[in-house]
């Protein structure tokens, strides 16, 4: 198990490892973005979102509403991403 305790998905240590890869298509603010919840993946040149921070950040910096861009041809070792899968009710 992790360090702390769950988050309210029951998940532990999101925060701080590598900035994560969203699929959504990074925007200065918010005006326009889809109501329900659905990735924002319309735009002219598309640099997709990164969220999180990384080993790399200070402290302060490790949380999910820090934002920053770039593109998906760059490699770094402080750029990952996290697979997310549904769970279905039995």
């Amino acid at each position: 198990m992790g360090s702390f305790t769950p988050n309210q998905f029951g998940l532990y240590d999101m925060h701080g490892n590598v900035w994560q890869w969203l699929e959504d298509c990074f925007h200065a603010n918010y005006h326009g973005a889809p109501a329900d919840g659905s990735p924002w993946t319309a735009g002219a040149d598309c640099q997709r979102v990164l969220r999180g921070g990384s080993w790399i950040n200070p402290p302060r910096s490790l949380r999910s509403a820090l934002r920053y861009w770039d593109s998906t041809g760059d490699r770094t070792n402080s750029l990952s991403f996290r697979v997310g899968r549904a769970l279905l009710s039995p």
